[in-house]
């Protein structure tokens, strides 16, 4: 049987990689922070965005090329960071880069990534973005521009939304700490899920092995302190303009919600503004993704290249996306249920779910080009809230 008659949608991956992987890992990438209400309100918010289909308007062949940051890209839609890739599904960050680079779509490596730049880079080749989380030490940050640079990757994006840590109940109950720590209870689940062991016994235990580099004592033995505390920056508008003058490519800014804050950005040398909530990770109080991503095109306008994540699940989203504003879409989660579900060949079956979506959805709309989208929106009346 075909893959696309048994896993014929993002959620049918989703159900499959939650039988095949252990509850703590299912807990790390399925959770959010808080009562994750920022996870229904960005899904709520995409399926209110309606079109009006088309009729009689003959053959359409939509070609869903996309041009972005200089570089063409089969779809407009790309592979998100998600730190901890590794622990998800063994092997995760250089099966995803291999797809996206098969595939030609971009593919992100994070900071907190359980690879090293100088692994994944070649791998995805002119596919390959780089995602900082800010380190606080002026030196290591630089050091990790340059080995970034120097492995491949073309476009760094700069996280800024995490000016601290973010309690997030699911991993807690599940007792999962990162790098994870084994317990009687997960030993236990591993052993219920034997594909995704045996994959980990092959791959090594996931942990954050480029930090983990910089953990040094009088620059000789390795510091017993977790390699995350070398993240915790809270960084400023002089930060920011430190990466700019580091960093000669492609500079895009992650995890921006306010329309005031773009705009400044834009001033201070982004080249791209990526709105995203960060998936309801860190603040349970942010607003959808889509109603940040609609007033920042409008204060912004048509120039500037804007980025979108949250509650992505279809190519249809992928449309909704792009006719309220952007110009690009990202998926972190949905990448990863797909390689829970079916290992390396989930991510190649979760671009031909997304690319034959959108297909068949353009056709609904008698367009060609994805960004026409936006002239087959539903016009709907603006809802008066002082209205009794």
């Amino acid at each position: 049987m075909s893959l696309d008659l048994r896993y014929p949608a993002m959620t049918d991956l989703k159900t499959a990689c939650k039988r095949r992987v252990p509850w703590f890992v299912w807990e790390y990438l399925d959770s959010a922070t808080g009562s994750e209400s920022v996870k229904p309100r960005n899904r709520s918010a995409l399926e209110e965005v309606l079109f009006r289909p088309a009729i009689l308007r003959g053959l359409i062949t939509p070609e869903l090329g996309t041009r972005l940051l200089g570089q063409d890209y089969a779809l407009p839609v790309g592979v998100a960071p998600v730190g901890m890739s590794g622990l998800i599904w063994p092997g995760a960050e250089a099966a995803l880069a291999a797809m996206a680079q098969k595939t030609r779509l971009p593919y992100c490596l994070s900071t907190v990534a359980t690879r090293l730049p100088e692994e994944i880079g070649p791998i995805a080749g002119d596919m390959g973005w780089f995602q900082l989380y800010p380190p606080k030490d002026p030196e290591i940050r630089a050091d990790i521009l340059a080995r970034a640079r120097r492995a491949g990757f073309r476009v760094l994006v700069l996280t800024v939304d995490l000016p601290g840590p973010s309690r997030r109940e699911r991993q807690l109950r599940a007792q999962l700490a990162i790098p994870p720590r084994l317990t009687p209870s997960m030993l236990w689940q591993v052993a219920q899920r034997p594909a995704w062991a045996l994959g980990t016994l092959r791959a090594g235990q996931p942990r954050l092995r480029l930090m983990e580099q910089y953990l040094r004592l009088n620059g000789n033995a390795p510091s017993t302190a977790h390699p995350g505390y070398l993240l915790r920056a809270a960084p400023d508008w002089d930060y920011l303009h430190a990466v700019r003058e580091l960093w000669d490519g492609p500079l895009v800014i992650k995890g921006v919600l306010n329309p005031a804050d773009a705009l400044q950005l834009c001033e201070a040398g982004a080249d791209a503004i990526w709105v995203s909530n960060h998936g309801g990770r860190q603040f349970d109080g942010a607003p959808a993704g889509l109603a940040a991503l609609r007033e920042i095109r409008a204060e912004l306008g048509p120039e500037m290249p804007l980025i979108y994540d949250g509650g992505v699940e279809t190519g249809l989203d992928v449309l909704r996306a792009l006719a309220l504003g952007a110009d690009f879409t990202m998926l972190g989660r949905g990448w990863h249920y797909a390689l829970g579900a079916l290992g390396s060949a989930g991510a190649a079956h979760l671009a031909e779910i997304l690319r034959a979506d959108m297909v068949a959805n353009m056709m609904q709309m008698g367009i060609s080009r994805p960004a026409e989208a936006q002239t087959r929106l539903w016009a709907q009346p603006e809802t008066n809230c002082n209205e009794t």
